[in-house]
């Protein structure tokens, strides 16, 4: 297999849309494919949720309705993105195999009659998954019109990337004989003789779940990886059918958003082309973004969200080729809030991932379906085909997309770390409500990007050249060739709290936090705290709360709150910040850095954000009154004017000054 990147810098975006030929009347299918191509979309993604239409009953398969609708998409110009149907498999399955459900953590298994009702363990429903792969990808694995593959459809989507079933804890022990070889060595490494957790064999151990009171936190951690690489597992079966049965056509799946469950680093590396699932206000509503945030970007989204995954999932690839698989189009059905969006954000969103990089964005769904659980989920089309809104903003953006032609690469300013096993470890202990390492890595990103500052997040491993800024937001376990690249790195780097505080199996570093950053910065964290709400120290436009760490070193203090409690030290080119990364705290740090490290910042009005590739810049203005661009912000303009209305989008080239 090739994993060479196509760059998508070498050739325009492409706009796709989701679309379920089964929920439709074969009579329609012509008339959407033709629509689907007047509007500007040249990919289709179908058949991941077809299972029980492809094969009815056990070993019979009724290709026929899939014949006919693959001929109609590829006569009409459609590349295909055809899904392997696992995520739902059919009711005649689970009868023969009760026990492949997974089992949840009060230990009830997880029935039919959604999806997604499956066990990564399950050896019995792998070997199935791996069958009918193979026999969707034998029939249409060479036809001209299939252009890609989908494994799955969104791995551990409604929490079930841990199950507590039989056959995970079956498979936990034989995971845990192979990383730890002997039981003394696991006994050890855990520090089981605390509270006589001590165990004589591998298969004395149980899952972490029903324990009288938490479990040990290494327990746990090694469950969570377990887990992760059990999703992994499933994934790399699927894949290696599709490279025998269908050479030559990209391999994908569909990741989520705010979602660290399994190591999408390592999913990553068994793609060609990782995508994505943008919901920005779903997400925005679903996750512990400010009661203020929520209404004042209720119909954009925070202006943050998508960019973080849009450069998350670029930095989980080989080649950095990534694509949003679904997009959201209206109002979703699954937050607690589901508003529409504002006229225009539809388009921001599809011009943002194009700036970002993204090699397709595929809208979801092309005909809003009137049954069934997502009843309210808009499409591009309502349910008696009529044009939804969201219709009419995909034409522009398709005609935005092809004047701006293709675009260059990103720079490299901003290396930010991110790893999903320290969003693991501040989950099992956070020592503070709602402490995790995931929304310290966004609060780093969104004060970075309120800069006006082009950010890549990249795994502990990516090399680091040509970054002149590194930010470390918050990583326990460091790995040491994190250390030997950091000591090499000739630019400012910046180190956020908890960052060193454990090893590789959840224990404290014997010279104590941060561990093997000592190489670095010369201190010791000595003790920790976690404030409540209303404790705080007030500093000059920032303040210390929620987390305070108290450092033995002979480090500079930098920023001091008014009391004189440290926020953050500095020592050489690198900075440590021992408070968490509230807002006005991680601006401050980390604008001192950038300056110091020569990179241009920009005080961005509210709402508005900027993104560089190759020799464009693109502003959008997810504010909800108009904006007008910064005068540092210079070109001539190809798309939209230096005022801004809400949900617009401006693209410069070199040229004119700005005024």
């Amino acid at each position: 297999m090739s994993l060479t990147p196509n760059s998508p810098s070498d050739q325009p975006m492409r706009l796709g849309v989701c679309y379920y030929p089964e929920h439709w009347d074969e009579s329609l299918w012509a008339d959407d494919a033709r629509r689907m191509v007047e509007a500007g979309l040249s990919r289709v993604r179908i058949g991941e949720f077809a299972w029980s239409r492809i094969e009815p009953e056990p070993g019979r398969f009724d290709w026929g309705w899939l014949d006919r609708v693959i001929a109609v998409l590829h006569a009409a110009g459609l590349g295909i993105i055809l899904g392997t149907p696992t995520a739902t498999p059919p009711k005649w399955l689970v009868d023969q195999m009760p026990d492949m459900v997974a089992t949840d953590r009060h230990g009830r298994p997880r029935t039919f009659g959604s999806r997604r009702h499956y066990c990564f363990s399950h050896d019995g429903y792998r070997t199935e998954a791996v069958r009918i792969t193979g026999a969707v990808s034998e029939r249409y694995g060479r036809h001209p019109g299939v252009v890609s593959w989908q494994t799955d459809n969104e791995f551990g989507c409604h929490d079930t990337v841990l199950s507590y079933s039989p056959a995970a804890a079956q498979a936990f022990r034989a995971w845990l004989e192979t990383r730890y070889g002997t039981i003394a060595a696991l006994n050890h490494a855990w520090g089981n003789v605390f509270w006589s957790m001590e165990y004589r064999s591998f298969a004395e151990v149980d899952l972490p779940n029903l324990t009288v009171t938490e479990a040990n936190p290494a327990h746990w951690l090694a469950f969570r990886r377990f887990s992760s690489d059990q999703v992994i597992a499933f994934h790399r079966a699927q894949v290696a059918v599709l490279r025998e049965l269908s050479p030559g056509r990209d391999i994908t799946h569909n990741a989520m958003g705010f979602f660290t469950d399994y190591d999408h680093h390592d999913l990553g590396w068994h793609c060609d082309v990782l995508g994505w699932d943008s919901y920005p206000l779903g997400f925005l509503d679903s996750f512990p973004f400010s009661e203020a945030d929520k209404l004042a970007y209720a119909r954009q989204g925070h202006p943050d969200i998508a960019a973080f995954h849009h450069d998350l999932y670029r930095g989980c690839t080989r080649g950095g080729r990534w694509s949003v698989l679904e997009q959201q189009p209206g109002p979703v059905n699954w937050a607690r809030y589901n508003p529409a969006p504002l006229p225009g954000m539809v388009r921001l969103w599809t011009l943002e991932a194009l700036a970002h990089g993204a090699e397709l964005v595929s809208y979801f769904r092309w005909r809003q379906f009137p049954k069934a659980q997502e009843q309210h989920h808009a499409g591009l089309l309502r349910p008696d085909s009529e044009p939804a809104p969201a219709l009419a903003e995909v034409r522009a953006a398709a005609a935005d997309v092809a004047a701006i032609g293709a675009i260059g690469p990103p720079p490299r300013a901003v290396a930010l770390i991110f790893a999903y096993d320290a969003d693991w470890i501040t989950g099992i202990q956070p020592q503070g409500a709602g402490l995790s390492a995931l929304w310290a890595a966004f609060a780093c990103y969104t004060a970075l990007r309120e800069l006006g500052l082009d950010v890549d997040i990249v795994p502990p491993g990516a090399a680091l050249d040509g970054y002149a800024l590194c930010v470390v937001p918050c990583l326990p376990h460091v790995p040491e060739r994190l250390v030997e690249s950091l000591g090499a790195f000739p630019g400012q780097i910046v180190i956020g709290p908890r960052s060193g505080s454990r090893n590789a199996d959840f224990a404290i570093p014997d010279a104590l936090p941060p561990g093997p950053l000592q190489a670095l910065f010369p201190a010791k964290v000595v003790r920790v705290e976690s404030l409540r709400p209303g404790l705080v120290h007030q500093g000059q436009g920032w303040r210390i709360e929620r987390w305070r760490e108290e450092l033995e070193t002979a480090a500079q203090i930098e920023l001091a709150a008014d009391d004189g409690t440290p926020a953050s030290y500095r020592h050489d080119r690198v900075r440590y910040l021992a408070a968490w990364p509230e807002p006005g705290l991680a601006r401050a740090v980390l604008s001192r850095a950038a300056q110091e490290a020569g990179l241009a910042c920009h005080a961005l009005p509210e709402g508005l954000r900027l993104r560089r590739a190759g020799e464009h810049t693109f502003a959008f203005n997810y504010g909800a009154a108009p904006t007008v661009l910064p005068q540092g912000v210079c070109g001539e303009l190809l798309l939209g004017t230096r005022t801004l209305p809400p949900a617009g989008v401006a693209v410069l080239a070199p040229g004119a000054p700005g005024g």
